[in-house]
């Protein structure tokens, strides 16, 4: 079985972030880390390569400057190989561009399953999994919190707000795996040093086929005209009670409309 995860390097978010004041957009000139997010889909692959007897965790990944420390990482908590897309024309590259370009790296793979985090932690768009799965022309399951393959079929537990659906698909298909359900392993010291040498493919758009005004700010169909500070919230009034208070705060709630 082959298995492929998309995964996004981001800025480490225990780090204060710096937008870059000519274009709004965060800075990804330094390291990158792992998105937590997507650590729950690599885990998912391997327990899934794991129950199956036997297979193959491949990595895709887009980044700016041939980053790679995320990509390591996944690898040493057990993935087989990774092909990295970096071209310094995808700066700026919006939801759909990061799709075609992560879907045109995922189909040289041809794999029978394919796993994402449902949003990554420094985009919260929700919506790159889905439209890789439309570039691709297959069925998507979205927010999946347990995955299980039988023979040619993958049934998944969809979660709603009310519990969960049960999916079944035939394979090949495209799965975004909610955050917190599996453990994430640490990379073992054996794993890390075998992180080093285990085979990172490194492709540019023209490699893919990909013409460059496409994709990056001249592609996006959205741009940031503006960031601003987030206002400072208000603080709220104090009643003190002179035997009126209960009445004070019904007047309140009524004004809300609350009661």
């Amino acid at each position: 079985m082959k298995v492929v995860v998309c995964v996004k390097q981001i800025p480490d978010p225990a780090l204060p972030g710096e937008l870059d004041p000519t274009t709004n957009l965060l800075k990804r000139d330094g390291k990158l880390i792992l998105d937590e997010s997507d650590s729950y889909g690599v885990e998912m692959a391997l327990q899934l390569v794991e129950a199956a007897g036997g297979g193959e965790v491949s990595l895709v990944s887009m980044a700016p400057n041939n980053e790679m420390s995320g990509l390591r990482t996944a690898l040493a908590m057990g993935a087989d190989d990774a092909i990295l897309v970096s071209d310094e024309n995808l700066a700026g590259t919006d939801a759909l561009g990061t799709a075609k370009v992560l879907a045109a790296a995922i189909g040289r793979l041809s794999p029978d399953l394919i796993l994402a985090g449902v949003e990554s932690s420094d985009g919260y768009t929700g919506t790159v999994p889905e439209m890789i799965a439309g570039v691709l022309d297959l069925p998507s399951v979205t927010f999946a919190k347990q995955i299980s393959i039988d023979g040619d079929t993958v049934k998944a537990q969809r979660q709603t707000e009310a519990g969960y659906d049960d999916i079944e698909c035939k394979l090949p298909v495209l799965l975004s795996v909610t955050a917190g359900v599996v453990e994430p392993r640490y990379p073992s010291f054996k794993g890390i040093m075998a992180a080093k040498k285990k085979p990172v493919e490194a492709l540019d758009l023209q490699a893919l086929g990909i013409e460059s005004n496409t994709v990056g700010v001249v592609g996006a169909r959205q741009e940031t005209i503006r960031v601003t500070e987030a206002e400072e919230r208000e603080s709220g009034e104090i009643i003190e009670d002179d035997g009126d208070a209960h009445q004070r705060i019904a007047e309140f709630l009524g004004e809300l409309k609350v009661v």
